[in-house]
């Protein structure tokens, strides 16, 4: 109904009055006359398709009488349609109520101030029709959240009123404090993967608490990567991790794999070459309790890709493991003398489970899409003189890789085909798109959209033997 629509107000471009979107809506009111008969008379109402029916407001008010309605009257407001002094409009419902004088038709002035209204309504309200075109996405609303931070990347027609946008998200989303907008693309300014940006709303803390995969992260995002829409992506390779195995995250940032694939069991060796990454990378594993599983590191990720592999095989050899089964809570209470319940029983602790580090990496994480791809020719070597390790004179296959990357898009396979391509010089095998499992072939994974053109993928595939094998350079 556009008459519950906010107020036009294109004169405050640039600057939120608040009190400029107070609009009264004029529409008639049922005055019950017996309290005890309201949801009664509402469900009539409802039927007869008269009661008042708009989001966020309630159809249940109090007299407009302030006497009697501190004495507890309430009314029910009606559609628009209905009008006090027209029976006509009233509906069979209605006439019924007031026959019986048990309705009352009464004026209501319903007040819509600035905290009714939604987000897209302020927005709809202030700007102009040619910024909010719809064919160039419409309304600026999506944000990346992280925290209590909104991270926004404006179009540039939007940049004019980014405080007004910022200071309106902050208004209509309560767990929202701050709000930033990327002034340069990731990569752009830093190789560790941090950007540019202005704060436009809100205090300048970007010291945040995030939950992801059920494990807690603390950091600032203003010196280190996170991307929370990538949750869903972190799943699904944790998910394909087993316990037991060996995973090597070769940019591992501040953990969003390392540290839940640790609580699974998992053993990580995980590098980020930002050294504020890796001091949060660290304070989160040991947030988390997974010191015995994870092992950070602060190095040049296409160093570290033989470097890991080199070292996982010595823990092996040197038969270093992880104890799986202490319950050191349990095992403080039993012993503890003040414990009248368990005093005089000795406690039957069992030994806790050692899993051995296993001498060969099961799994390569890449996520750093700009550039993983140039990363591939550090595996060259990775395996030379370990044969022996891997089938047909062992049950163990060599590594999969699942490497992070961006591609055009299109609506055909030019894309996959292209990563695909790309991967192939790199590696230096020619590898065709299919299944990560067959010999000379590649998965690629369409992870999620990045911009209107550009999409990210994941490409997985077994490090071929020539690879793996060869002499290292």
């Amino acid at each position: 109904m556009s008459i519950f629509r906010p107020p036009v107000i294109r004169s405050a471009a640039g600057v939120l009055d608040r009190s400029l979107f107070s609009k009264t809506v004029n529409i008639a009111a049922a005055a019950v006359a017996d309290r005890k008969k309201i949801t009664e008379w509402r469900n009539k109402l409802i039927g007869d398709h008269t009661l008042l029916s708009v989001d966020r407001i309630s159809s249940v008010q109090y007299h407009p009488d302030t006497a009697l309605a501190s004495k507890g009257a309430k009314c029910l407001l009606l559609d628009p349609k209905v009008k006090v002094g027209v029976p006509e409009t009233w509906g069979p419902a209605i006439q019924e109520g007031v026959g019986r004088e048990e309705l009352g038709l009464v004026p209501y002035d319903l007040i819509l101030d600035y905290n009714y209204w939604l987000y897209d309504d302020v927005m709809r309200s202030i700007l102009p029709p040619e910024v909010r075109d719809e064919r160039e996405g419409g309304i600026q609303g999506g944000f990346n959240q992280v925290g209590h931070i909104a991270h926004l990347n404006l179009r540039d027609t939007f940049l004019p009123y980014k405080k007004l946008i910022a200071e309106v998200l902050v208004d209509k989303n309560p767990v929202i404090k701050t709000v930033i907008n990327k002034i340069a693309n990731v990569g752009t300014e830093s190789e560790f993967r941090t950007f540019a940006y202005e704060v436009l709303a809100g205090p300048v803390d970007l010291n945040v608490e995030v939950r992801e995969n059920d494990c807690l992260f603390r950091f600032d995002y203003g010196k280190v990567y996170w991307n929370s829409k990538l949750e869903n992506e972190h799943r699904r390779l944790i998910d394909i991790f087993q316990p037991g195995e060996v995973v090597c995250d070769v940019m591992a940032g501040i953990g969003p794999f390392a540290v839940p694939a640790g609580k699974k069991g998992v053993f990580v060796w995980a590098n980020d070459y930002n050294p504020e990454s890796y001091r949060y990378l660290d304070e989160n594993l040991k947030r988390a309790k997974v010191q015995q599983y994870v092992r950070p590191f602060n190095q040049d990720g296409r160093t570290f890709i033989r470097k890991a592999a080199d070292l996982v095989y010595a823990a092996s050899t040197n038969g270093e493991y992880a104890l799986k089964g202490i319950n050191t809570r349990k095992e403080k209470r039993l012993r503890h003398p003040s414990n009248t319940s368990t005093a005089g029983i000795t406690a039957q602790i069992s030994e806790p489970e050692r899993i051995p580090i296993p001498p060969t990496i099961s799994h390569f994480v890449m996520n750093l899409p700009a550039s993983a791809i140039t990363f591939l020719p550090h595996f060259r070597g990775l395996y030379t003189g370990h044969e022996e390790l891997f089938a047909p004179h062992t049950g163990t296959k060599l590594p999969m890789i699942h490497c992070h990357c961006f591609a055009t898009k299109t609506d055909d396979d030019g894309p996959l085909l292209d990563v695909c391509a790309r991967v192939s010089a790199e590696i230096g095998v020619e590898l065709k798109h299919g299944s990560a499992e067959h010999a000379g072939e590649i998965y690629v994974l369409d992870v999620r959209d990045v911009a209107p053109n550009k999409r990210m993928f994941c490409a997985s595939f077994r490090l071929p033997p020539e690879v793996a094998f060869a002499p290292r350079p």
